[in-house]
């Protein structure tokens, strides 16, 4: 290699050591440590209060986010509301999202703004984040370090939303194709499965797998029996579609690794639950988080952060909204 070739060499290989770093670096814990420093403690006060008046809270922001970092990234552009109803909340998709989860982002971002010093400091996205891990860890489940930096995003539109998050049919390949997009592997995808654990669903996500299943049969033959017949007596042919299921039937209001139990046992309500037992290449890992949680939580934590990194706004790309429904 000649001195010229190598010169280059060396420079393209700083570049980007640059800019790993500077990606590595774009979210840290301490972000608004000489802004905001009691963040933390303001935004868990709030989300505690909240889950206090509803356990509906809880899902409902986890799954908030969820749906938030998988369309446009973690940027909080799902809490965008527009006149004409053309925003992600309005694709059908997400018109399922509790309006607990929205509201529990709002009275954190007011409790947060009400701290001298802190008003339009920090970010509706950052926030959504803070009480995603606040309601895991006040639901029983495992307590984290959450990364920081977000900035929102200002762009929202329904279209986004299309071919962009799982749906309850879906099979494994599907599924795991569209986790790897975003940079999330198997295991990650059925660590973030487990917040099933506090979830609920609609009749109508289901319907399908209690009545005329395909192939002449009734009932879903992965779906167990007894279950079945449970599902039927709560969700009649004629009932609200819209009417909320346990997605755990077992512990709904503990997150805990019961999800996985349920796995083994056919008591997974959806499809794309199922199918991560009945399919051998992820029956392994299901297994693994059933008999032990501690195997679970550590996977989920390593999962939700990775997670959280999807899409992050900095610089020209973001703000910080003074209303999280609206761009400034």
């Amino acid at each position: 290699m000649g001195s010229l070739s190598f010169l280059t060499f060396l420079v393209n290989l700083f570049l980007l050591q640059l800019i790993t770093n500077c990606h590595a670096t774009k979210l840290r814990v301490d972000y608004y440590r000489n802004t905001c420093p009691n963040v933390e403690s303001i935004v868990k006060n709030a989300v505690e209060m909240k889950l206090q008046q509803t356990f509906v809270t809880a899902p409902a922001t986890l799954r908030l986010f969820f749906h938030d970092c998988f369309v446009q990234g973690c940027d909080a552009s799902v809490m965008l509301a527009t006149r004409n109803s053309t925003s992600e909340k309005d694709n059908p998709i997400n018109l399922s999202l509790a309006g607990d989860g929205f509201d529990t982002v709002i009275k954190a971002k007011a409790a947060v703004d009400g701290v001298p010093g802190c008003q339009n400091k920090v970010s509706c996205a950052d926030i959504l984040a803070l009480a995603t891990r606040d309601v895991i860890a006040l639901t029983g489940g495992p307590s984290y370090a959450v990364e920081l930096g977000r900035l929102d995003g200002r762009i929202s539109t329904k279209a986004s939303v299309t071919n962009h998050l799982p749906h309850p049919e879906f099979k494994l390949a599907k599924l795991t194709k569209m986790f790897a997009s975003h940079g999330l592997t198997l295991t990650d995808l059925i660590a973030l499965s487990g917040a099933h654990t506090i979830g609920f669903s609609h009749c109508s996500q289901f319907s399908k797998r209690i009545y005329n299943f395909k192939s002449g049969k009734v009932i879903d033959p992965s779906l167990n029996i007894g279950y079945a017949k449970q599902l039927q007596n709560v969700c009649p042919k004629d009932v609200d579609p819209r009417l909320a299921i346990d997605m755990d039937p077992i512990t709904p209001r503990t997150f805990d690794n019961q999800y996985y139990k349920n796995l083994q046992q056919g008591i997974g309500l959806l499809s794309s639950d199922q199918s991560l037992f009945t399919h051998k290449s992820s029956r392994n890992l299901v297994n693994l988080f059933a008999s032990d949680n501690t195997a679970f939580e550590r996977a989920f934590v390593i999962a939700i952060t990775k997670l959280g990194r999807i899409g992050v706004k900095s610089g020209r790309q973001g703000e910080i909204r003074h209303d999280c429904s609206m761009i400034n």
